[in-house]
């Protein structure tokens, strides 16, 4: 404990009126893109004005495109029957219908690949790979294509 002779050192505290030095625009721009800024400034909720701003608004400016438009296709119009190939991926039956590919063409394999996956990717998703595939008929007699595929 100091004795009455001592003084106790005092730390000044900056008067909160003291002019601060000003910040030129060019300084203000890059500590906005380095977001320098602490929580509760005032230039901290410019930024997130700005940020949700641009969230909010830019989707209903014309050309301004993030390319999340709905499928045309809208889907299989047939259910499709999925079982598991004892751990090797699956086996999709799908109606001839759904597969944009005839039955009867002179496709090449990459092309009955591709609208295999095309016709199944709304169950198995879009990354999977078909492995094989064959035509047949289901119990009511209608063509099928049953389609091997693993992701």
């Amino acid at each position: 404990m100091p004795s009455e002779n001592q003084s106790i050192p005092q730390t000044v505290a900056p008067h909160a009126g003291a002019p601060r030095p000003r910040r030129n625009l060019k300084q203000i721009l890059l500590s906005y893109f380095y977001w320098t800024y602490a929580r509760g400034t005032f230039h901290y909720d410019v930024m997130v004005t700005l940020i949700l701003l641009f969230i909010f608004v830019t989707p209903h400016i014309p050309g301004w495109s993030y390319g999340d438009q709905p499928s045309p296709a809208g889907g299989p119009s047939h259910p499709m029957q999925v079982i598991g190939n004892d751990g090797q991926g699956v086996i999709v039956t799908v109606q001839a219908s759904d597969v944009n590919l005839d039955l009867h063409s002179a496709a090449s394999d990459s092309e009955v690949k591709k609208a295999l996956r095309k016709a199944i990717e709304p169950v198995t998703g879009d990354d999977v790979f078909v492995v094989r595939w064959e035509t047949a008929t289901d119990a009511q007699g209608h063509p099928v294509w049953k389609v091997w595929a693993h992701r």
